[in-house]
């Protein structure tokens, strides 16, 4: 099945996105190996050429390594991962938030909005 992929930033940048997603909800757990560029790019239905970029940032964040023999697997540092959580989370809140504003609303009312779709779920 292919990813969920928009038109409104590049791919390669999802997919370092939703990789991050996969990793810190534990679908690839730390040490666990990934699948290799040509089965990712299959699943997600883009470019290997793509598929590598977004791998290779994830390596540059040291997310994941690079293990000549054995592929690629994601970082055993388990605060990183943590700490990837916590600022995607952050970058979600952010754009949450400014897009609340741009319709309108006070941050309180933003609050209260959150806390009431909180209660009903």
């Amino acid at each position: 099945m292919a990813w969920n992929l928009s038109a409104d930033k590049p791919i390669y940048s999802q997919l370092v996105e939703i990789i991050q997603i996969q990793i810190i909800s534990g679908r690839y757990k730390a040490g666990d190996r990934l699948p290799s560029v040509r089965e990712l790019a299959a699943e997600a239905s883009v470019n290997p050429n793509t598929m590598q970029k977004a791998l290779a940032e994830l390596e540059r964040n040291a997310l994941i390594i690079t293990q000549r023999t054995s592929g690629r697997i994601v970082t055993e540092d388990t605060e990183l991962i943590q700490k990837t959580q916590s600022d995607l989370a952050n970058e979600y809140i952010r754009n949450f938030f400014h897009t609340m504003k741009e319709l309108g609303y006070s941050a309180e009312e933003i609050v209260s909005l959150v806390k009431e779709m909180a209660e009903k779920e």
